[in-house]
């Protein structure tokens, strides 16, 4: 280093996201799309199965650039996203040294660090090796001036992916995921009448800021449960204190029934008319996306709830164009209508082969 000039630091040049294994062609085509969107260019790199996506920036720009244009909750398949070095394959004799020179290089300060694998048992048996590095990681990230009190709530990721395979990443407070792995995990309620129940407590998480869920999801309020049998989600809405319309020709558990609060009408969730204007829509029906789009289209525009939460069912092949046409005609009809709404759609972690929709309707 020549006195006074600074040293140059090494410029990220890839985005790093972590999807659930089997999904990357979706999450790939989907970063393609809306990068192209926003103006910039770049090539998807990942293994089938693999549980993540390597997204690299092609047209010299650094990847903090479009990691601010593609914020984490605009992005349906992605759990997580970072700005991201290229991957180090490491000398198994001496792990560390690889990490803190890149790690240092970048000119990077973080708060922590955290340590995560995909979401594949291969990777998940590197956990104690992760523990392992834990404490010697550490210490030399601080002597390196990497790991520091105050650093703007930034936290470094190194996603292992192998023992002798790591990816360095950073997180920025408001554009990620603040759980591990990007997974929200849940506890099945024992006493819930089906496991389907955690889909929706999830969709909550996600979409509904905890400070508002006293007024958003709060006693008094009425819904609507669309193929509610046997009552997974009918569950939810009760233990919210909601009073809930049942909607299926199904039976319905005893012990929700024996709450009071639920009403069950055995009827078609497709063409059943509420009563008056409801606070939420829930549905997770086992159809093909165009009719639930088209049965929600319904509700929405009639402004029959004031929020809704319902799954969409995946093809097999082309889900990310299956679901942006999807929410590309909700939002068309949407504003056909005169409905001004916010819609959000993730790919959450207790979903299998399907997407979570939200919508809120604005007046």
């Amino acid at each position: 280093m020549i006195r006074g000039v600074p040293s140059l630091k090494i410029v990220p040049n890839e985005l790093l996201l972590y999807c659930r294994p089997g999904f990357e062609t979706d999450l790939a085509s989907e970063l393609l799309e809306k990068a192209a969107l926003s103006g910039i260019s770049g090539a998807p790199r990942f293994e089938r199965g693999g549980g993540h996506v390597r997204f690299e920036v092609t047209d010299g720009r650094p990847a903090n650039d479009l990691h601010r244009a593609l914020p984490l909750a605009s992005l349906v398949f992605a759990r997580q996203s970072l700005v991201a070095f290229p991957p180090l394959t490491l000398d198994r004799s001496d792990r560390l040294n690889a990490i803190i020179a890149q790690a240092r290089d970048s000119g990077w300060s973080c708060e922590e660090l955290w340590q995560e694998t995909p979401d594949t048992n291969e990777a998940k048996a590197l956990a104690g090796l992760i523990k392992s590095l834990k404490r010697p990681l550490e210490a030399q990230l601080r002597k390196a001036g990497v790991l520091r009190r105050k650093a703007g709530g930034r936290r470094l990721h190194l996603l292992w992916s192998e023992g002798d395979r790591v990816q360095l990443g950073m997180s920025f407070p408001g554009n990620r995921s603040e759980q591990l792995g990007g997974i929200r995990r849940l506890r099945s309620p024992s006493r819930a009448p089906s496991r389907s129940t955690l889909k929706l407590e999830e969709a909550w998480h996600e979409f509904v800021p905890a400070e508002q869920w006293s007024a958003r999801l709060s006693d008094g309020m009425q819904a609507a449960d669309l193929g509610a049998a046997p009552g997974g989600w009918t569950w939810q809405l009760v233990q919210r204190g909601m009073q809930v319309f049942a909607i299926d020709n199904g039976p319905m558990d005893r012990d929700l029934m024996a709450t009071g609060l639920v009403e069950h009408l055995r009827e078609d969730g497709f063409v059943w008319t509420p009563p008056a204007r409801l606070d939420w829509l829930v549905c997770d029906i086992v159809d093909k996306p165009s009719r639930v789009i088209t049965m929600v289209e319904r509700w929405l525009t009639r402004r029959w709830c004031r929020e809704a939460v319902f799954n969409l069912k995946l093809p097999m092949k082309r889900r990310w164009e299956a679901v942006s046409q999807g929410l590309s005609r909700l939002a068309d009809s949407l504003e056909r209508a005169g409905v001004r709404a916010e819609i959000a759609c993730r790919h959450l972690y207790h979903d299998r082969e399907e997407v979570t929709v939200h919508v809120r309707l604005l007046d």
